[in-house]
Formats: structure tokens, sequence, C-alpha cells
């Protein structure tokens, strides 16, 4: 008992640790922004970020005659993965549906971000019981150091089929489409049915010819990224999605049959591109909060030990937080799992707060939804500055940030400014330089201490530091328009 006393005492001491006030209307609008310095393809008039331009405009046509321009990049290189990109916009979907009223005249932004995303992944699940799932040779493209308006290294095309299976990819990506449509159910019923259906499709493309894409495809995406955790959750987590899109019963039965099969109760703490475990639990738990799935209490009840599983103070073997408070996990890029887990932390805290639930954690303590709120407001303020550095994690915003992140478009000079082109090996000096990025990749969250000792080094070779993805961001968003109402929580 005295243990647990004194866990819930560092608990609430580290929750009342963040002291300065941040303008989360401004870091929300930056976050969003950061989106269209990832655009791959034909950029529209409406562009923001002026020091991109066109890029990549043949990707598919001259290698497998399909047209597959456009999507994001997914990091500081010229390659479009699609795992992780699917994922993005699952999670820029789940933070519209969430928090979007929150969001004000950055709503539009947000949508679409999203939709720059769905057009793309319309595109590359267009042929029926096919995915591609990847444009570029990983390897060819980080031998050079170019602008995406540059690239000349190969454009490479790779796919899951019925021979060579991708459940995970495909199930993220029919995850991704349904979450969508629910994003568009009211502002454009005709695309929103169109993601709808398709998700339905792929869904079952993944269901019925089942593999990890990494085993089919192991020499082009591994080891960036490779599945280390199993096809299982994927299908999971897309049955979700469709059965929160559609309401159809088959998707409740199909959970139902296959909550143990589908291993629904492993790494309960993980969250991300690969490990969709503890966003399966929360997700479907809204149900069961509301009333209306009883017969779901055990993915509450995983949920309930997921949160109890992150807390501060709980010693757990696979969450731990730096000095200044931040959650770290082993491995690079560790603001993924910040902002992952964060946006967790405050989703179930509302489904929580909307049912007037707490979750007990053992020894009679219970954690209240507004204790998650701010525990997951101490991790968004630790990126905006509330850190011993005392600076943002995200380009431009705050008086300090990183000025030299793991990123070509935003290390080179900008094609307006240097319009000739700048080859493959040409680019070393600029990656190798001291001085900083010329180009600020506005709203960027770099990966940041990877370290308990909250240390940064804030350089282009320390990738797993340095490096922005759009899958740390995409949880962000969310998160950012809640807190830029409700700023005090």
């Amino acid at each position: 008992m005295a243990r647990n006393a004194h866990f819930f005492f560092l608990f609430l001491l580290f929750l009342v640790s963040s002291v300065h006030a941040h303008n989360y209307e401004d870091a929300l609008q930056k976050s969003i922004l950061f989106f269209e310095g990832q655009r791959s393809g034909k950029l529209p008039p409406n562009q923001r970020l002026k020091w991109r331009c066109d890029s990549a405009l043949k990707d598919g046509f001259s290698t497998a005659g399909v047209d597959l321009t456009g999507g994001y990049y997914d990091a500081g290189d010229n390659v479009k993965f699609g795992f992780p990109m699917a994922f993005t916009t699952t999670m820029l979907s789940w933070s519209i549906i969430d928090f979007g009223k929150t969001m004000g005249g950055e709503l539009k932004n947000a949508v679409g971000a999203v939709k720059w995303a769905t057009d793309y992944l319309l595109k590359v699940t267009a042929v029926p019981e096919t995915v591609y799932v990847q444009v570029g040779d990983a390897f060819s493209d980080h031998n050079c150091w170019e602008r995406p308006e540059d690239m000349d290294t190969l454009r490479t095309v790779y796919k899951v089929d019925r021979v060579h299976p991708g459940s995970d990819v495909a199930g993220e990506t029919a995850a991704a489409l349904a979450a969508a449509s629910i994003v568009f159910r009211s502002r454009d019923p005709h695309y929103s049915s169109l993601l709808l259906d398709r998700a339905v499709r792929v869904f079952e493309f993944a269901d019925k010819y089942r593999g990890a894409y990494s085993s089919s495809l192991r020499s082009a995406v591994c080891p960036f990224y490779c599945d280390f955790n199993g096809y299982q959750d994927e299908l999971l987590w897309g049955a979700a999605w469709l059965h929160k899109a559609s309401r159809r019963r088959e998707y409740r039965e199909y959970i139902v049959r296959n909550e143990n099969v589908l291993g629904a109760w492993d790494t309960i703490n993980e969250f991300g591109w690969d490990n969709k475990h503890a966003g399966i639990n929360v997700l479907i738990s809204k149900e069961v909060l509301m009333g209306k799935a009883d017969y779901l209490k055990k993915f509450k009840q995983n949920a309930d030990s997921f949160i109890c599983s992150i807390l501060p103070g709980t010693s757990h073997p696979q969450i731990q937080y730096s000095p200044g408070g931040l959650i770290f996990k082993a491995g690079g890029s560790n603001m993924q799992h910040v902002t992952s887990l964060s946006f967790l932390l405050l989703a179930y805290s509302n489904y929580l707060s909307h049912a007037n639930k707490a979750v007990p954690c053992g020894g009679g303590r219970s954690v209240t939804s507004s204790q998650l709120k701010r525990l997951a407001k101490r991790q968004v303020d630790y990126i905006l500055g509330d850190n011993p550095l005392q600076m943002s994690y995200m380009v431009g915003y705050g008086a300090r940030y990183p000025l030299r992140i793991h990123h070509r478009g935003s290390s080179l000079p900008s094609v307006r400014i240097h319009p000739d082109r700048i080859a493959c090996k040409a680019g070393s000096r600029y990656y190798l330089s001291p001085n900083p990025n010329p180009n600020l990749l506005v709203g960027a969250v770099v990966g940041g201490p990877t370290n308990t000792s909250d240390a940064f080094p804030d350089s282009r070779p320390t990738f797993q530091q340095s490096e922005p993805t759009t899958y740390i961001n995409a949880p962000l968003v969310g998160l950012l328009g809640y807190f830029s109402v409700h700023p005090a929580s």
C-alpha cells in the first residue's frame, strides 16, 4: 500500500511540473503546414511552403504502367513508403474525428492534409487484390542527398497481391480509408462512399490472403519499415475502423471472433506504424464506455492496463521517463512514441469523461480523466519547449528550435533560389555542413532525445534524433487541436 501511495505521489508531482504557457493554436497551424512540405507530385496553386516545387511526376507510369503520383514522403528522404503513410492517414483522420471541432480555422487544412493522402491511397488500391505499397528504391535513395525536385534515383514500384501477400500494410490501408470516410461523410458524401467501398475491398484482400509484407518484399522494405510485430494487429485494427465507419454487423462479429486469435492482448503499451495494439483497445473501448458493447469489455480492461502501464512511477520495463519528463522508449525517433501514446491518453480521457469513469490501477487507486489529460499535455509542452534544454522540438515554433534537421529538401537550396540541378553526390556538402538548413520545414517535429538524458545534438547525421516524420506529426494535430481550446487541462 505504501508503494502505491508513493507511486501516486510521484505521478501527481509529475503532472504539475509544466509551468510555461504555450500558443497551441500557432503550434497547430504549424503542425499541419508541415505536411505541405512532405507532398509529392504536382503541387496545388494554394501551396503555402513556397520553397517546395513539383516532384516525382512520373511515379508509377514508367515502371508499372499506373499513375502513382502524389502522396507524402514519409520523412527526410524521397521514398513513398505505404505502411507509415497509411498509418499517418489513419491518425490524421482520428485527430479530426475526435478533435476537429476544436481546430477552428485550421480544420479545413487538416482535412486537406487527409485528402492529399487518400487521393493517393485510392490510386494504390485501384487494381483489385493489389496494393502498391512503395515507390522508390530506398537503398538508391539513401545513397544520395538530393532535393525531391531533382530526383534521379530508382523509382521502383513494389506491390502486394495474392501471390505476395501483405495483410499488415493492406490492413492499415483499409483502416486509413475507413477512418477518412468518416471525415468526409458530411463534407463530401460521394467521396466518403468511395473511400468506404474501397476500404471494404482492401480489407477483404488483406484478410483473405494473409501474410506479412516484409516476408514478401523483405529486400525492399527492410530494415526501413519492416513489420516486426506481425500482421494480426492490422487486421483487427482495420476491422475496428470499418465497424466504426460502416456500423456493419460483420465487422463487429469479426472483432469478437478474432479478438484472441489475432493477439489483441499482446504488447498493450505499444502504438505506432508497426504496432496497433494500444490503439485497438482504446478505439474499441469507446463502444464499451458508451454502454453499447459490453461483450467487448476485454478491450476496455486492456485499455485500462495500457493506461496504468505508462503512468510515471510505475517502473514498467517498456516505458521510461527522462529526467525532464519525456516518455522514452528504446529505439530511434522517440517522438513517434511520445505523440502516439499521448494521443491515446487524451482520446481515452475524453471517453472516460463522457462516461463519468476512472481507470483502476490497483491498490484501491484510480486515475481520473483530468489526470490523463494533464499527462498528455505535459508531453506536448515538453515538445514545445518545457524541457531541460528550453528548446522547442517543432521547427519554427518558439525562440529556439532545431536548425539542422535531417531532411533533404530543407537542407538544400530551394529550386527557386538555385534552379540548376544538384546531383546525387553534389548534395553531400550540404549534408555535412554545420550551417543551418536554408529552408524552414515549418511545423516539423524531429525525433528528439533518444536517451534518458534529455540531450539533443541538432545535427543532420544523427537522423534518429534530427529527422522529422509524418507519423510523429499526425497524432500531434489532434492533441494541439484540443489544447488550443482547453489550454488549462
